[in-house]
């Protein structure tokens, strides 16, 4: 456990990809346990239906956006990245370049830019924390989310190295590993699924206790508790 847990209660946080899903979930969470401004980071406004939002037009493969993102949300103190997306198939597949490259621009890019942008805001505010949403698949692959898989594996060593370079500013950085949740990027899966709230709470709960880590689900805990290759643990 860390000694820079950050008090959700009062809190300023941006939600990337804050109109669906785990996004939503966690800015709903969040202003149910006091945040006094909680950013919705989306590419359409109009998609965020939650009066208590303060939407925030947004596109994480678009440094200038970014940039923006950064300068209108200065008083940001934890920044969840959230955004990403699954195009599906192999590597093999016909369309697999394209797919890897849109999967890495988003799941990767995408969180290096808002990371990059957004250090500076939080190490404004105290620290805070930056939280990383992740994947199961960060650490195993199967032959249909190859290229996904890849992107996640990026995202997760981006994050370890941002936990390193962070650590003197105090920022608390939180890795986010889970298999299935109930949203639409697993509608077609016929798996036990956790629901996104659980995610979210589970979220917020390791923000407030500074831990590094949320293994979400049995599927995650298995994964992490067998070690991945010779790897050992995953650290995050």
């Amino acid at each position: 456990m860390s000694d820079i847990g950050v008090r959700i209660d009062g809190v300023t946080a941006l939600v990337t990809g804050a109109n669906r899903g785990l996004g939503r979930a966690i800015a709903s969470a969040l202003l149910d346990r006091g945040a006094a401004t909680v950013y919705a980071g989306v590419r359409d406004a109009a998609s965020v239906t939650d009066s208590r939002l303060m939407p925030v037009e947004l596109d994480v493969t678009d440094p200038a956006a970014v940039a923006a993102a950064a300068l209108r949300c200065g008083d940001t103190a934890l920044l969840v990245n959230n955004a990403g997306i699954a195009r599906g198939g192999g590597f093999a597949a016909s369309a697999s370049s394209a797919a890897a490259r849109a999967e890495m621009e988003t799941n990767y890019f995408g969180t290096l830019e808002m990371s990059r942008a957004f250090a500076p805001v939080l190490a404004r505010n105290g620290g805070g924390a930056l939280v990383n949403v992740l994947s199961v698949l960060s650490w195993i692959t199967l032959p249909n989310v190859a290229s996904y898989a890849a992107s996640k594996a990026a995202a997760w060593s981006l994050t370890n190295a941002l936990r390193l370079e962070l650590a003197e500013q105090r920022t608390l950085v939180v890795g986010v590993h889970a298999a299935f949740i109930d949203t639409d990027m697993a509608a077609g899966i016929a798996q036990p699924k956790t629901s996104p709230e659980d995610v979210a709470a589970q979220i917020l709960d390791a923000v407030e206790k500074g831990l590094p880590s949320v293994f979400a689900d049995a599927i995650t805990r298995g994964t992490a508790a067998t070690g991945v290759g010779r790897l050992g643990v995953p650290a995050s």
